[in-house]
């Protein structure tokens, strides 16, 4: 069976085929970074209109590039959220017109299961359970994940999630929009001992986030400086460092709560080679293992969608006739498959 899977929920425009026995045969993806760079940011509007333009063509090319027709479709899967409201209904729509169309179920997905479910794309692939650290812009999650739609929130961000802090300095040291590639970029440049940022909340006895303090201890260190050019590395490296830092700490501590010693590390972030570097050793000092997905699939992209997708579909879990979306949708509230 394959299935169609429709990414749209933020500023990128991702459409991917998976084959339950060959696994992903084809996936493209459309960024919108040159066109929000201009913002510093993502527009809401200019970003559904951007899906509405790219959707049917990207549609075409992936069933062009994974030699499927549209009749070899079982379902199509598409993100139902949490997202933008606008860039939701662009995939949705299409999707929910392309299964009437063919006669087909639709299958909406939750936009961050299919995150923690990406480094099941890979080889070799997580076993359940496992630890899963959903690391984004809009999200920092310690999960304890039984099987697929078993979830139990560990801990969570209380205010700024990791993604947003690195979005927040990278504009504070001057790092043009999307400033985590840069901010990582800058960073290796750095003095690992120049500062020392707050790790935030290492003493509450939770799994807890909280990235607020460590944005206002960048921006003082910012203000203060006489010699910004010749300090942004350091600033860089410093922050990056208490980031991942605080992150090994709090997922050491779920971990230990759980008695587990698998850790599933997804999202935007998890393609910071810092942090994959630091999880990674932790892993390894415990006698466990650090699974990724590989950094084109941290960030949104459709090939997380269909997999997800599919595994919804074959538990026979099929959206409405209705076009679905839900720009806010808790993760916990999802069926077990």
């Amino acid at each position: 069976m394959r299935i169609l899977g429709i990414e749209s929920s933020c500023d990128e425009t991702g459409v991917a085929v998976f084959d339950d026995e060959k696994g992903l045969v084809g996936h493209v993806l459309h960024t919108q970074i040159a066109m929000h760079a201009e913002y510093g940011g993502v527009v809401p509007e200019l970003a559904s209109r951007d899906h509405i333009k790219r959707v049917v063509p990207l549609v075409r090319e992936v069933l062009v590039q994974s030699e499927t027709s549209m009749h070899d479709l079982c379902a199509i899967a598409y993100t139902a959220g949490p997202g933008l409201i606008g860039a939701l209904l662009v995939g949705a729509t299409e999707a929910r017109a392309l299964a009437y169309a063919l006669n087909i179920p639709a299958v909406p997905v939750h936009h961050m299961e299919g995150h923690l479910l990406a480094p099941m794309l890979e080889d070799p692939a997580p076993t359940f359970p496992f630890v899963a650290l959903l690391i984004s812009g809009g999200h920092t999650m310690l999960i304890k994940v039984e099987k697929p739609g078993s979830y139990e929130l560990l801990g969570q961000s209380v205010d700024d999630a990791a993604g947003e802090a690195f979005d927040k300095t990278a504009k504070l040291l001057g790092i043009p929009y999307p400033g985590g590639p840069g901010l990582e970029k800058l960073a290796q440049k750095g003095n690992s001992k120049a500062f020392h940022f707050p790790r935030p909340m290492l003493d509450r006895p939770n799994c807890d986030f909280s990235f607020a303090g460590l944005k206002t201890a960048v921006l003082n260190a910012v203000h203060a400086s006489t010699d910004l050019e010749k300090q942004k590395g350091d600033i860089a490296r410093c922050f990056t460092d208490a980031v991942a830092d605080t992150l090994r700490h709090k997922c050491e501590r779920a971990l230990n709560i759980t008695g587990l010693n698998t850790l599933v590390v997804a999202g935007g972030v998890s393609a910071n080679t810092a942090i994959r570097s630091c999880l990674s050793e932790l892993m390894e000092n415990r006698g466990g293992k650090a699974f990724f997905a590989r950094r084109e699939f941290c960030t949104d992209n459709g090939a997380m969608i269909a997999l997800a997708g599919m595994m919804r579909f074959k538990a026979g879990q099929i959206g409405t006739l209705g076009v679905d979306v839900f720009p806010r949708w808790p993760l916990d509230s999802l069926k077990v498959l």
